[in-house]
């Protein structure tokens, strides 16, 4: 009994960094499971990879003013996500390039834009902060953001989430009926900008999107519905979170690849044994009827 105690809760009962970390990152994961999964539901898993990096000329340009301060990045890549958002929609619809090429181009940009940004005034510590994150380091101030990021989400979420699931499905169909088409995917990528730079404090620019996506599509494995989905991605985020910050305290690892390496894992498990188009169960032989 003793020995569980030390395994799975000495690390949260003892150190105020751990705990800040593990309310961070389960806060993270509620907002981030039904973001995932609409994001997967519309074949937009790469769209959020690219706004991932998109966000981080902002932050880093928020670094150069003020620091390393919560603020000041915050707005600059909720203001560089949403702008590259914007231009990718404007590049789509004015010429031939269809939305994944443009954002892969400003993806592209971006990222190295912002590295180059945080090289003029950072060091090598500051640009692996900013790329990679220290959720070890989530004072209460970040928790309180990552807290209001997470309600509005779900507030806003709940809100429109009969245009979105209609969309999902049958985007021209919705078109048709409703002029609620374009303000619906407009503001949904606002959800997932902010979402990302929620992300961002936690986990850096290059990891916030596994939070994201990970559980997400690994809920897909396991059930049809959209909501049992959010469900099953929140409860998986939660748990990689939970079991990564055990492992990299016990291990001596980076908490943050290490959260992304068990969501990982959980995502292989899936792949091979969820009951939803899990490979172990396809690979089953079926008996044939006999006539």
């Amino acid at each position: 009994m003793s020995s569980l105690y030390a395994l799975f809760l000495a690390p949260f009962v003892e150190f105020d960094f751990m705990r800040r970390a593990l309310v961070g990152s389960f806060v993270l994961a509620l907002s981030a499971g039904p973001m995932g999964v609409f994001l997967v539901l519309r074949r937009m898993s790469l769209v959020g990879d690219a706004m991932a990096h998109a966000i981080l000329p902002g932050a880093a340009i928020g670094y150069l003013i003020a620091g390393l301060s919560l603020g000041a990045m915050t707005i600059g890549g909720l203001i560089a996500g949403c702008l590259v958002a914007l231009l990718a929609g404007l590049v789509t619809r004015h010429t031939q390039l269809r939305e994944d090429a443009s954002l892969a181009s400003f993806y592209i940009i971006s990222l190295a834009l912002g590295v180059t940004l945080v090289s003029l005034k950072g060091s090598n510590i500051d640009l692996l902060h900013v790329l990679f994150g220290s959720v070890l380091a989530l004072d209460d101030a970040t928790l309180v953001l990552l807290a209001a990021i997470s309600s509005l989400t779900l507030l806003v979420l709940a809100i429109i989430y009969r245009p979105l699931v209609l969309e999902c499905v049958d985007p021209g169909f919705l078109r048709t009926v409703s002029p609620l088409g374009a303000p619906v995917h407009l503001i949904f990528l606002c959800l997932v900008v902010i979402n990302l730079i929620s992300g961002f404090h936690a986990m850096g620019t290059l990891l916030a999107v596994g939070v994201l996506m990970l559980p997400a599509i690994s809920a897909r494995f396991w059930c049809h519905g959209i909501a049992a989905m959010m469900g099953i991605a929140c409860a998986l985020g939660i748990l990689a979170s939970a079991l990564g910050l055990i492992a990299s305290y016990h291990l001596g690892l980076a908490s943050g690849p290490t959260i992304i390496l068990v969501a990982g894992v959980l995502y292989i498990f899936s792949l091979l044994l969820g009951s939803n188009g899990g490979l172990v169960w396809r690979l089953r032989p079926v008996k044939h009827l006999e006539g």
